[in-house]
């Protein structure tokens, strides 16, 4: 059983195999597999008789036939690999690779899934939460908030494990009970960073933990960008709370905006050099986002998850027509006027001023004293 459902051995061994011999991206490997499937093309690189763009990048380590130890390592971590035969894997989602037309934005040829959700379920409404490691509280803050929100909205929050933003999205989502995803650059039984190892347990507890690289796979700086793209690609859009100017999530927020999907950045302080890409990226025509329910209304159901318009303060004379607000502009605070007067004051027809303070003050913003009249409380500040 693999993925939830029984698929053929050779099929499972094959992907396996794969997944050790290429260095992702892997595309002339991953053509090689459509055309004459998995087991033949694992077969076809072990002999060697492949073409020159496959081999390149199989030959370092076709010889490493490590399946066995993969598939037990995996399963030693609760870990299962998911291929794409499989009915667990996320087809539809993956299917913007083929918009991209790029050698670097190309699907992975299986992966490792550690956890009991459904891969295909998690992602169908997902959101990618992503931004700086070295985050300011302002920063984590956000993306904790942020994440909450879509949580409890039913959106899996996906990121990639990472120290600052990202650790801060998925404990924003496990805390608010909601699925996450966390997109691994190293091999599924490893914890990278350390630090993050209960905060790994736990995702792959409330969510799922993927990773293209085989068991073992030590982190490298190639890898954290190799594997932005599944970040991007998991999900319908994708947020960066915080980033610099060059940065991974500057990386992720590229092959979003490739693959079709929505990009969406979080504004900061002007100052601030880890809010640099994110206005950056707003000026390039990133959505600017600052609340949950924004971000569902750009990656949710059309016309159904619509953002609702937030809380603004309200004044006492936000009611007032533009007669109204005249006499009541022309009201002193303290010292009363006659009709005549205010009439003067406000440009309008002594009659017009009548009907309106009797408005006023039955509203309490006009006061009758000895035949005059008065504003009937103090102006609230703007």
């Amino acid at each position: 059983m693999v993925g939830g459902t029984a698929l053929a051995d050779e099929v499972v061994r094959a992907r396996a195999y794969l997944l050790r011999v290429a260095e992702p991206p892997a595309a002339h490997t991953g053509r090689l597999v459509e055309l004459v499937g998995p087991v033949e093309a694992a077969a076809a690189i072990r002999r060697g008789d492949v073409s020159r763009e496959v081999s390149g990048e199989t030959s370092a380590r076709r010889t490493a036939d490590r399946v066995d130890a993969d598939l037990d390592a995996a399963a030693a971590c609760g870990a299962r690999l998911v291929c794409p035969e499989d009915p667990e894997w996320p087809h539809w989602p993956f299917a913007a690779f083929a918009l991209a037309r790029s050698d670097d934005l190309v699907p992975p040829l299986a992966l490792w899934v550690r956890g009991r959700g459904p891969l295909a379920g998690l992602v169908e409404r997902a959101v990618a939460v992503v931004g700086a490691r070295a985050a300011t509280g302002y920063g984590t803050h956000t993306a904790a908030d942020l994440a909450g929100g879509l949580g409890v909205s039913g959106f899996t929050v996906v990121s990639g494990a990472a120290l600052g933003i990202d650790g801060a999205a998925h404990r924003g989502a496990l805390a608010a009970g909601g699925p996450t995803l966390a997109v691994l650059a190293c091999g599924i039984d490893r914890a990278y960073p350390g630090s993050h190892a209960g905060l790994i347990r736990r995702i792959a507890e409330q969510g799922l933990v993927v990773s293209e690289y085989p068991p073992g796979a030590v982190p490298a700086r190639h890898r954290f960008l190799v594997r932005n793209r599944l970040i991007a690609a998991l999900s319908a859009g994708t947020v960066v709370v915080e980033a610099a100017r060059r940065s991974g999530a500057q990386r992720t927020a590229s092959d979003a905006l490739r693959l079709g999907t929505v990009l969406m950045a979080v504004p900061g302080p002007v100052g601030s050099a880890v809010s640099a890409g994110c206005h950056e990226l707003i000026r390039a025509g990133a959505l600017l986002v600052t609340r949950a329910e924004e971000i569902a209304e750009a990656t949710g159901r059309l016309g159904i998850e619509l953002a609702r318009e937030p809380d603004r303060p309200r004044r006492p004379t936000d009611e007032l027509d533009p007669d109204q607000t005249r006499v009541h502009d022309a009201l002193p605070p303290r010292a009363a006027r006659d009709v005549r007067w205010l009439a003067e004051e406000a440009g309008l027809e002594q009659d017009t001023v009548r009907a309106a303070l009797v408005q006023l003050e039955h509203r309490g913003l006009a006061q009758y004293r000895e035949g005059r009249w008065q504003r009937g409380r103090p102006e609230e500040p703007e």
